[in-house]
């Protein structure tokens, strides 16, 4: 009796070895919707993934991701957050104002988690920084006064400095661009010259402009066309002989003079 009580345990062992996906269900994959406002090849993304791993979670493993890139063209957000809005993913990631509002006006109260952003309450992205409300949230950066900053060490750097050119993408409010930097910008005895671009197609003439307008620098702010230009931008900036200065280690790694600001990486 005892032999057969252990032999039928031990064939109740091996049937339950044998077929483990029907005596377990399959735990569901967390999916990331990744909508990015420029260029694929940001250091930030595998400062990303690095955070994510810190924390546990590996991508193909225990967490899937999917990725939406805009390449600089910011007319794509829409269809790219309804995209992911369709794929149902668990949570969507984005930094930079107009990806966050894709993704809010994206029909679906899927949590939207934001990094980096300018002013979240004035721009509408949360109603306050202690209650946010709705299905956004995130960090927010002020810093304002670093364009000014830049402008010092850029005087300091290059003290024959006279008229810098200040790169800016339209439809931005050039005024709350820069009502930090022009009153350093007098005190340094600068002055500051306006180049909008309104796409990397205008690039190569705001820089003919700048440099037919009498700039001997070039200040160059964070936005999504920008950073997904960026090798293009220190390029035009050599070949017109503008030393610039840059908002981030991307552009210096990219073969811009030098940067000032926050590491977003790190």
């Amino acid at each position: 009796m005892r032999k057969t009580i252990i032999g039928f345990s031990l064939c109740a062992m091996l049937l339950a070895l044998c077929f483990p996906v029907e005596a377990q269900q399959p735990k569901k994959v967390p999916r990331i919707g990744l909508l990015v406002a420029s260029s694929s090849d940001s250091p930030r993304r595998d400062a990303f993934l690095q955070g994510l791993r810190d924390l546990g979670y590996v991508e193909g493993k225990n967490i899937a991701i999917e990725y939406r890139y805009t390449e600089g063209e910011l007319d794509r957000l829409p269809d790219l957050a309804a995209e992911l809005v369709r794929l149902n993913v668990d949570v969507i990631v984005t930094a930079a104002i107009s990806s966050v509002r894709a993704a809010k006006k994206a029909p679906a109260t899927i949590p939207i988690v934001f990094a980096s952003v300018g002013d979240a309450v004035d721009s509408g992205l949360v109603s306050s920084l202690a209650r946010p409300g709705g299905n956004a949230t995130g960090l927010t950066f002020f810093a304002p006064e670093l364009d000014g900053k830049r402008l010092e060490l850029l005087k300091e750097a290059f003290p024959k400095v006279t008229r810098v050119a200040f790169l800016w993408r339209v439809p931005s409010t050039r005024g709350d661009l820069l009502k930090e930097a022009e009153p350093v910008a007098k005190s340094l005895g600068l002055r500051l010259q306006s180049v909008g671009v309104r796409g990397p197609d205008d690039l190569e003439s705001a820089f003919k402009a700048a440099k037919s307008g009498g700039a001997d620098a070039l200040l160059v702010i964070s936005n999504p066309l920008s950073n997904t230009h960026r090798a293009r931008i220190v390029g035009l900036a050599a070949k017109n002989r503008l030393p610039g200065i840059y908002p981030s280690t991307d552009f210096v790694e990219a073969g811009g003079l030098m940067s000032y600001g926050p590491e977003y990486t790190r």
